[in-house]
């Protein structure tokens, strides 16, 4: 769940946002569009000017420039809020690409300036149709191989989750507070999935900033604040039954989904913007400090993606599959250095310096992941 306040220590020149990687800042136009290439979106603080609002069904590929003073987020939107693709993190002056497969169907565009609230939306419709991406052999393998995955760190979610919610309504407070990070450690792996439901997301994953945007506070980071705030529990059964039954439902459809993949290359990138977005600055844990156990398993969840997705990238661009294998490994080194015992050293003990390093190493490694969707688009 994206919050709704701005980057604390790229604020500070900590960090540089991860959305920078592999990016250009020049703006783009219609003729783009109209020759086939990338809709240009012309993102500012009070609009969303999308060049083209229909196309052709199969990949179709935003070219996202914010032109505002605010950090934004495009997403395209079907039926229900389902989120059919998303781009995180676009700072003021740059540009971003979203690659997405698209059925005919009807949409919605949105652009969220402070990525913040429904967004600026606007209709947005494909007809036609296209051959699935997955008639390729080895792309269908890719995204059954990863959906495998994705129903083992479920089967473990429901698991640990449940552990988690008997430890809070038995008024058990140090269990309750050694199962939350191993609880969430699985909800992050799979999080680009999880967030495909956007009205569940927020309601497991929502931080209090959701209070701002209408929404009840509710879910992990709730009963995370009473945990670590107060220790006073006692009230928090019902919130805890709740986040059981989400839960169970995000499972469920999280299982049931058929996943693109684009899907997994967007995922793979999606969890490195998490990572310096919330994670990095301890935006997502802000009570528990936990943030480190949410950074490596953002990272192994981006890892699994790109697994899946190796064979088809070995051979259709092997020297991007050496530059991933190096920075993952890199940013798997850097992390290394803060562990404590079965878990991970709590945010706010590190260092500016240490959470400089972790920064440069994420954003060394999100530049060659912006590249994959491209490459499976192909």
């Amino acid at each position: 769940m994206r919050s709704t306040r701005f980057l604390v220590l790229a604020a500070a020149g900590l960090l540089a946002p991860v959305g920078l990687a592999g990016c250009g800042g020049g703006d783009s136009d219609g003729a783009d569009a109209a020759a086939g290439g990338p809709i240009a979106v012309k993102a500012t603080d009070s609009s969303c000017e999308v060049a083209r609002t229909d196309t052709t069904a199969g990949t179709v590929t935003f070219k996202v420039t914010n032109s505002g003073a605010k950090v934004t987020e495009f997403y395209i939107y079907a039926t229900g809020d389902r989120i059919m693709g998303e781009v995180e993190n676009v700072v003021p002056g740059v540009s971003r690409e979203l690659r997405v497969e698209l059925p005919a169907g009807t949409y919605q565009t949105a652009c969220k300036p402070g990525m913040i609230g429904n967004g600026i939306r606007g209709a947005f419709k494909v007809s036609g149709s296209a051959a699935p991406l997955t008639d390729n052999a080895a792309l269908a393998e890719a995204s059954a191989s990863y959906q495998r995955y994705v129903q083992s760190q479920t089967g473990a979610l429901l698991d640990k989750t449940t552990e988690f919610v008997n430890a809070v309504k038995a008024g058990d407070v140090a269990k309750a507070k050694a199962l939350y990070p191993v609880a969430r450690t699985y909800w992050e792996r799979i999080e680009p999935v999880a967030e495909i439901f956007g009205d569940l997301d927020p309601k497991i994953d929502g931080r209090e900033d959701v209070i701002e945007e209408g929404m009840e506070f509710t879910g992990y980071h709730r009963i995370e604040k009473d945990l670590w705030t107060t220790g006073n529990i006692a009230a928090d059964g019902p919130i805890a039954d709740r986040l059981l039954a989400d839960v169970k439902e995000i499972v469920a459809k999280a299982n049931a989904e058929k996943l693109s993949p684009l899907n997994l290359a967007n995922g793979a990138k999606e969890l490195l913007d998490e990572v310096a977005s919330s994670k990095i600055t301890g935006e997502e844990e802000r009570y528990s400090h936990t943030d480190l156990w949410d950074f490596s398993a953002n990272v192994e969840g981006s890892k699994a993606a790109i697994a899946a997705l190796r064979p088809v990238l070995q051979e259709r661009a092997p020297d991007l599959v050496k530059q991933l294998d190096t920075e993952f490994a890199n940013v798997e080194t850097t992390l290394g250095r803060h562990r404590a015992g079965d878990g991970w050293k709590p945010q706010n003990q590190l260092t500016p310096a240490e959470l400089k390093e972790l920064s440069d190493v994420v954003n060394a490694l999100a530049e060659p992941i912006s590249r994959v969707a491209a490459v499976v688009a192909k």
